[in-house]
């Protein structure tokens, strides 16, 4: 059986590559990820094939094309693995983006089955939206 915990670990790691195919392919065929907030074009409930354009227009903006996501704490409960974060990434417009995050993972046979991520909304619009 797999271990939640390294599943996750290696994901944020592949997400941290910016390798979008990897992170795609890390995920159940039924995942889902939420995004907090209102925030239109980020906030919301994507499935893979919904997700891979998001993080390919998201990867675009970041100058060394990955978002890196180191976790701070994670807990593991069964299949759900709780993780505080923060990225970074200096963005092509010279703006850095440096947020923290809390995510709720829930792992299935050693693939992503969900991902609930909770952000400062305010500084994501700030870095990626603001003329």
């Amino acid at each position: 059986m797999s271990d939640p915990k390294q599943t996750v670990i290696d994901f944020l790691a592949t997400f941290s590559r910016g390798d979008v195919d990897g992170v795609i392919g890390a995920m159940a065929a039924d995942a889902t990820w939420w995004v907090s907030g209102s925030l239109e074009g980020m906030s919301g409930t994507y499935d893979r094939a919904s997700l891979g354009p998001l993080l390919e227009g998201a990867r675009a903006m970041y100058k060394e094309g990955a978002l890196r996501i180191t976790p701070t704490a994670m807990t593991v409960e069964g299949n759900r693995v709780a993780v505080e974060a923060e990225g970074f990434a200096t963005m092509t417009n010279g703006r850095v983006y440096h947020p923290r995050y809390h995510m709720l993972f829930e792992v299935k046979h050693g693939k992503i089955r969900s991902v609930r991520e909770y952000m400062d909304t305010l500084h994501a619009w700030e870095t990626f939206f603001k003329p």
